[in-house]
């Protein structure tokens, strides 16, 4: 068995213990056993970099006493991480509040035509959506819209709103949604023929979206023209992918997803 030995040093010859200081960036110390002095330029796992007036670098171990800091011997330790920092806003270019819950979701919705729709207001929007109860469901096509309006009863305190795609003037989409005047109904809709075309072709990295002629599936036409695969659903992931905030969203979008959320958040 090992045996003890008390340390015999009397108290007054003993080191007393020192300060523990972080080597951060641009710390002046003086290396204890050299003299050198010198800024901290670099820290690593039991090693710090200095630097002295004349440019010159010199390394050392991080010891414990091994520095003077203005005058005072100091335990130079490796600085703690830095705590990775909040967004200040949201992909949609709200600001953010950071540990915000989410609200209970509202009587009140938004509706889009398709799942990409869907998954494209929850890319941008998500945060806000849910600070806000807003819940978004999609819907196959709007040629059934006066009755699914009528199956959700809007009222004061249910509002509804409804983004379209492809509503122009003189389409099917437009005679529809003229058609449902109930004012706690809101349909807007923006140009696209498919929520593809609002994201920004540069965000994509294409030149522009290619024109599909008549009578061909769109999303096809669109892989078939750009060279992609003709997976469609493989596609749009790709296309999601990169879109990262609302800069990569086209104005007639933005504003209309905007409207909607401003509509069903407020009450008569």
């Amino acid at each position: 068995m090992r045996s003890y030995s008390p340390d015999l040093t009397p108290p007054w010859k003993r080191n007393k213990p020192v300060p523990e200081v972080p080597a951060d960036p641009e710390l002046v110390v003086e290396e204890v056993s050299t003299g050198f002095c010198g800024a901290v330029i670099r820290c690593e796992a039991g090693t710090v970099t200095l630097e002295d007036r004349f440019g010159k670098h010199r390394v050392f171990p991080l010891e414990p006493r091994g520095f003077l800091l203005e005058g005072k011997v100091v335990t130079l330790v490796r600085p703690a991480p830095a705590a990775p920092s909040r967004p200040s806003r949201t992909a949609s270019g709200s600001l953010a509040v950071p540990g915000a819950r989410a609200r209970v979701a509202r009587a009140g919705r938004i509706y889009v035509e398709g799942r990409h729709d869907a998954e494209l207001v929850e890319r941008v929007w998500g945060d806000d959506l849910r600070i806000e109860g807003v819940v978004v469901e999609y819907l196959e096509g709007v040629d059934d819209l006066p009755s699914i309006v009528a199956d959700f009863s809007p009222g004061p305190d249910a509002r509804l709103g409804v983004l379209v795609d492809h509503l122009v003037e003189g389409s099917k989409e437009s005679r529809i949604a003229a058609s449902v005047t109930d004012p706690h109904v809101l349909v807007v809709g923006h140009p696209y023929i498919d929520v593809w075309e609002a994201v920004k072709p540069s965000s994509v990295g294409i030149p522009a979206w290619p024109t599909v002629p008549r009578g061909q599936d769109w999303k096809t036409g669109v892989c078939r023209a750009l060279g992609w695969p003709e997976n469609t659903g493989a596609a749009w992931q790709h296309i999601l992918s990169k879109v990262h905030s609302y800069k990569d969203l086209e104005p007639a979008l933005l504003g209309r997803v905007e409207e909607l959320i401003d509509f069903v958040t407020v009450s008569d």
